[in-house]
This record gives C-alpha cells, structure tokens and sequence, in this order.
C-alpha cells in the first residue's frame, strides 16, 4: 500500500521563493516510518505511519507535554490509556490522546491495522 501525504510549506523568510508542497509516499516496510523529519522543520508537530499486524502493539509511551491525534485508516484495534478502559475503533477512525498520557495501541483484528499519527505541542489556555 502506497499512502501520499501532501504538506504545504510556508516560506522561511520574505526573500525566499514560494513554499512547495512536500509529498512523502509512506512505503515502509517495517511498521514505524517517521514522516515529519529533516529539513524543513515544523513548530514541534511531527507524525508517522504505523502498520501493526494481528496481535501487536506499539507499546506503552507517552508523548510528554504533546497531543496526539490517531487517523486510523485500516484494520481494528484498540487505545489503551492507562486507568482506563480500552477503546476499541475500526478504520476509518480519528482517536485523540490528551498530553502526558501514557497509551499503548494494539491491532485486535485479525488483518493489518494502518495509521497514521500525528504528535504536536499542547498549548495550555
């Protein structure tokens, strides 16, 4: 499966051209594929795509002060935040999980679970 994500770029600075699109084609062989790296930089948002087969999980983390926004594109699976019960998606779904809340997601189904992640820094109000 070959995924594009198109990300506008704003200029740098008034003096340099205009921003081109950036287009990553997400064909990662192994699971975790960071997309949001290198030059240039975002403000602190980062994200990937994660394919995990029948059974797997990512792993307990957390993303420290950061969000995290789940779009789950395929498979069924579960977010499972700690002192809570788990909650259970199929794709297509959109999970959230607040700063600073250690979570696990784990592939329930019996095919493929495919999603794409997206971490950014929490602005308190």
């Amino acid at each position: 499966m070959l995924i594009m994500l198109t990300i506008p770029l704003p200029p740098l600075s008034s003096q340099e051209p205009k921003p081109q699109a950036l287009t990553v084609p997400l064909d990662c062989p192994g699971g975790d594929c960071p997309v949001l790296r290198g030059v240039p930089q975002t403000a602190g948002m980062r994200g990937g795509f994660v394919r995990l087969k029948s059974g797997e999980t990512v792993g307990w983390h957390t993303t420290g002060e950061n969000e995290e926004s789940l779009v789950v594109l395929r498979g069924h699976g579960e977010l499972r935040i700690e002192g809570q019960p788990a909650r259970a998606f199929a794709g297509p779904a959109l999970a959230y999980v607040p700063p600073a809340t250690r979570h696990n997601v784990a592939n329930t189904g019996n095919d493929l679970l495919e999603y794409v992640y997206v971490v950014a820094p929490a602005k308190v109000r």
